[in-house]
């Protein structure tokens, strides 16, 4: 990763640790309302590149009253570069984890689970709108990956590997 001040504005600006925790924080909240256990780790890698990326979260946010393996065999067109959308948000996932780590808006369980921690994230989904999509679609997918339940179905719908 390159030093803060030696990326672009573009990145800085849409790819805002603080953001982006916030994005992934939702997503972990939601998962954990459904399942107490908390996201699995390989999960939460997932939740960036359908949430920031404007045509997926367009999708998903049309779609956000049906079930995710629907919508995915509905739009097939989420697929296409996703593996390579993970890979180059991959390090902006990290550091989003690592803030949320760092200010304890997130815990590891003894099982590898992450669960929010005790902190001070509102409840309430606020800002633009686009920040506000990105945070409704973000709760969706852990929701979801919840009810969902097997990480190899998730990971085979979205046609990645772990």
């Amino acid at each position: 990763m390159k030093q803060w001040v030696n990326r672009p504005i573009e990145i800085r600006n849409l790819f805002n640790p603080a953001f982006c925790g916030l994005v992934l924080h939702r997503a972990i909240a939601s998962f954990q309302e459904k399942d107490a256990r908390g996201i699995p780790f390989s999960l939460s890698l997932l939740i960036l590149p359908l949430s920031l990326q404007q045509g997926s979260r367009e999708i998903l946010q049309a779609g956000s009253r049906s079930y995710l393996l629907k919508v995915i065999a509905e739009h097939p067109e989420l697929l296409v570069g996703f593996s390579d959308r993970c890979a180059d948000v991959l390090p902006f996932t990290f550091e989003g984890l690592g803030l949320l780590m760092h200010v304890g808006a997130l815990t590891v369980t003894t099982e590898g689970f992450l669960v929010p921690g005790d902190s001070r994230v509102v409840k309430s989904v606020n800002g633009s709108e686009e920040s506000k999509a990105c945070q409704r679609v973000a709760a969706y997918l852990g929701k979801q990956f919840a009810l969902i339940g097997d990480r190899g179905t998730i990971y085979t719908t979205l046609g990645i590997r772990p």
